[in-house]
């Protein structure tokens, strides 16, 4: 559904740094390491270890992952074996985890099994808000990050103008941006940095066997935010599930369904209207798929009133 990186550097060697690294820190044979496909890291799986590594003068946001390790409260995400750059190479091993992604969308999986998901989503995701980090933690969560999601009513304002002022070939469509400017009209005037928050927590980012929830994994986008940045994501990336876990997350949190669409809308729009941005500054035509998924997701937001039906 949404888009957080396009520029990860293509290593060839990645696959043979990764069983460098995991065999030189390890001190053994990691065994066989698959690959597995990643946005903004080069990541692979041996029977129990997860290495990651990135070209060290890529993005710094595995250094902000790694930070957090050591501190996040037990239990919620795989532990940090070991850390550091070998040869320009950033990495990380973790432990693998058991289960698998449920994935985007929730392929495959019936009303029930979403239902049980959400549930347990939603309370590890309440371990996190309730987590009061040390100064350490604390520092790498309030540094400055460019996550593309909802700040405040007026920074979404200035986006929307950044995109016409950047669509000199006019590709989208006045109605989507009048109806992006409907929305921003009715957003919050900020939003608050309150609570520790995952910040990506969708579907692809978590681990699960049947109906049982096992690890929340990435917390390279954390940060402070407010607990709608994170059950924006759980809901958002349920596919034909989305209502029955809306109705989950309003049922556990107290939080009523017609805040929670409203909520959920200003973040999926924000989201939306950053990447078209993207797409039309930074990469330049060079992503024209994600340029028109993003358009297809505009629309579906403020045409097709895709949160409030």
């Amino acid at each position: 559904m949404l888009g957080k990186d396009y520029g990860v550097t293509e290593l060839n060697r990645a696959p043979d740094i990764a069983r460098t690294v995991a065999t030189t820190v390890l001190d053994r044979d990691p065994g066989v390491l698959s690959a597995v496909d990643s946005l903004s890291h080069h990541v692979f799986l041996s029977p129990d270890v997860v290495v990651k590594v990135i070209d060290a003068g890529q993005h710094t946001r595995l250094e902000r992952e790694i930070a957090l390790a050591p501190f996040l409260p037990e239990g919620i995400t795989a532990p940090l074996l070991v850390s550091g750059n070998h040869q320009g190479y950033r990495y990380a091993c973790y432990t693998r985890m058991p289960g698998t992604a449920p994935g985007m969308d929730l392929p495959g999986v019936d009303a029930g099994t979403a239902r049980a998901l959400a549930v347990q989503a939603v309370h590890r995701l309440g371990m996190l808000h309730r987590w009061t980090p040390g100064e350490a933690a604390a520092a790498t969560l309030r540094e400055t990050i460019e996550h593309g999601g909802f700040v405040n009513r007026a920074g979404l304002f200035t986006l929307i103008e950044n995109i016409r002022d950047a669509d000199r070939d006019g590709v989208v469509e006045p109605a989507l941006l009048d109806g992006l400017d409907r929305i921003a009209e009715g957003a919050p005037l900020h939003s608050d940095t309150i609570v520790p928050v995952h910040a990506d927590s969708h579907w692809g980012n978590w681990l699960a066997e049947g109906d049982q929830v096992t690890v929340l994994l990435d917390f390279e986008w954390a940060r402070f935010g407010v607990p709608m940045d994170d059950w924006f994501f759980v809901i958002g990336t349920s596919g034909p599930h989305r209502d029955v876990v809306l109705d989950v997350v309003a049922g556990e949190t107290g939080t009523a369904p017609e805040l929670i669409r409203y909520e959920c809308e200003v973040r999926h729009a924000t989201h939306v209207a950053s990447d078209i941005l993207l797409a039309l500054t930074v990469l330049e035509g060079r992503e024209a798929g994600l340029l028109g998924a993003r358009l297809r997701g505009l629309s579906e937001i403020v045409v097709d009133r895709l949160w409030w039906h």
